[in-house]
């Protein structure tokens, strides 16, 4: 991986700390599959090749079809994601959206319909955690590389 800084050696308690939040959105009761496709769908918005390639190639190995993964970036359409991926999807879409999209108490309570308090806190952290390692990876220039 080509990168500007290596920020790993430059700034280790940074990163520990950006490593505990991962290490911790891995223990939700947030299923997997639904992680990796909304760090996709976050990464296709922020235009992060780098994660793209990176969760792609992950949830691949997890066993999510080519079709779900490709389809991602237009799941409103498509009848092969369950209502509460959707929500899930279009939650990530507004937190990373933010500022133009907000996240109304219509979204809120329509994200409860599938998901517990906790887990709507965990799917903002997960949304969030995505966001702010797209942000680091953009601003230190990795790029995405044949493997």
């Amino acid at each position: 991986m080509s990168q500007r800084v290596s920020y790993y050696e430059i700034s280790p308690d940074g990163m520990e700390i950006m490593m505990s939040m991962e290490k911790y959105t891995k223990t939700t009761s947030i299923e997997r599959k639904l992680r990796e496709l909304i760090k996709i769908r976050v990464s296709q918005i922020n235009g992060c090749a780098y994660c793209l390639n990176m969760h792609s190639a992950d949830v691949r190995k997890m066993g999510e079809t080519e079709q779900r993964i490709y389809c991602v970036s237009a799941w409103k359409e498509c009848e092969f994601y369950t209502e509460a991926e959707k929500i899930a999807l279009e939650l990530a879409e507004h937190v990373t959206l933010i500022p133009t999209k907000g996240v109304p108490d219509e979204l809120y309570q329509r994200v409860r319909e599938h998901y517990d308090e906790k887990q709507y806190v965990d799917l903002v952290l997960i949304i969030n955690q995505i966001n702010s390692w797209n942000r680091i990876s953009i601003a230190m220039g990795n790029r995405a590389t044949v493997k």
